[in-house]
């Protein structure tokens, strides 16, 4: 266990018809963050890929913290299983609300909003508003496309090539947990320069 982590924001799809091999690496991670004495921050949802690492933590002696807004809440999304539960205001709150309680992100494969979640985690570290962990768990190459996207992205100029080492690719769930226990906060900003220039 990393002493300075205690609350990891796990971002993941809501959707219950996905292959069975998604579900199985978030119900790992989930045991993995219960057994290595880490909670889980998360949108406190039923559904999913969510769900089942969230029920997962706490079977495996971790808490969990749901953050959901109103207007999923009356949709009846919510779970009752929360140790804590954040009522948002909307979804821009809701993540604001998930960053603030966490100190460190895992993003499992998902649809537009866990790309959104993960991708402004990514920037807000890239301007020093977190020195956070960030792991993008590869699940059955999922976010093969997306990383080689990212690539494109760095080549043709619009991002520096440091950007890559604001976030680490990991293959499975403990492959995600082991960077967790071992990271070390970054110990500079990236520069202006870093930033800006090529």
């Amino acid at each position: 266990m990393n002493k300075k982590i205690k609350n990891i924001c796990v971002f993941a799809s809501s959707s219950n018809f996905l292959e069975n091999n998604f579900y199985k690496d978030a119900s790992e991670l989930g045991k993995l963050i219960g057994q290595n004495g880490y909670n889980i921050v998360y949108g406190g949802s039923t559904l999913g890929m969510m769900w089942a690492c969230a029920e997962q933590v706490k079977l495996n002696g971790g808490k969990v913290f749901g953050v959901m807004p109103q207007r999923l809440v009356d949709m009846g999304c919510r779970t009752d299983n929360c140790d804590e539960f954040h009522l948002a205001d909307g979804m821009r709150d809701r993540k604001g609300k998930m960053d603030e309680i966490s100190d460190g992100v895992i993003a499992l494969a998902g649809g537009f909003g866990t790309l959104e979640e993960m991708t402004e985690m990514i920037v807000q570290k890239q301007l020093g508003y977190n020195k956070k962990p960030i792991v993008i768990l590869n699940t059955n190459g999922f976010y093969d496309n997306l990383l080689k996207f990212f690539d494109v992205v760095i080549e043709q100029k619009f991002a520096n090539k440091i950007m890559k080492d604001l976030y680490y690719v990991a293959n499975t769930p403990k492959d995600a947990i082991d960077y967790i226990n071992n990271y070390s906060e970054p110990e500079l900003v990236m520069s202006k320069h870093e930033i800006y220039s090529r």
